[in-house]
């Protein structure tokens, strides 16, 4: 009985362990294969960016109105945010920080925004 609880709960864990891998954000799991450029602008828009838009494939925006990063692309090609990013991007609404990126910044955020599109 107790080597049946044992390989019970060891295989309840695998189970568990592999359910967990499989329904996890995209983003946790394809990090590894996005570009130099998309994991810098993926750290850049999780610290910036993820207190109210949803930055993964998957999960939604913390606050309901901002527009999760994954369909920026069908709003707009995401090149066309090059200049906003450098420039500063303004909104109507106060609750979103006006934000101005260096060159290399915007590349980054590009880059990681593109990824999405996949």
């Amino acid at each position: 009985m107790t080597l049946r609880r044992e390989f019970g709960g060891a295989f309840g864990a695998a189970v568990f362990l592999a359910l967990a891998a499989a329904f996890a954000p995209t983003v946790a799991r394809s990090e590894e294969s996005l570009s130099p450029a998309a994991q810098r602008g993926f750290v850049f828009v999780r610290t910036n960016c993820s207190r109210c838009h949803s930055i993964d494939m998957v999960s939604p925006s913390p606050l309901k109105p901002a527009p999760p990063f994954r369909t920026l692309h069908e709003r707009y090609p995401i090149e066309s945010l090059e200049e906003s990013l450098a420039e500063g991007i303004i909104t109507g609404h106060p609750s979103m920080p006006e934000f101005q990126l260096d060159p290399g910044q915007v590349a980054d955020v590009i880059a990681y925004l593109q990824s999405l599109e996949r």
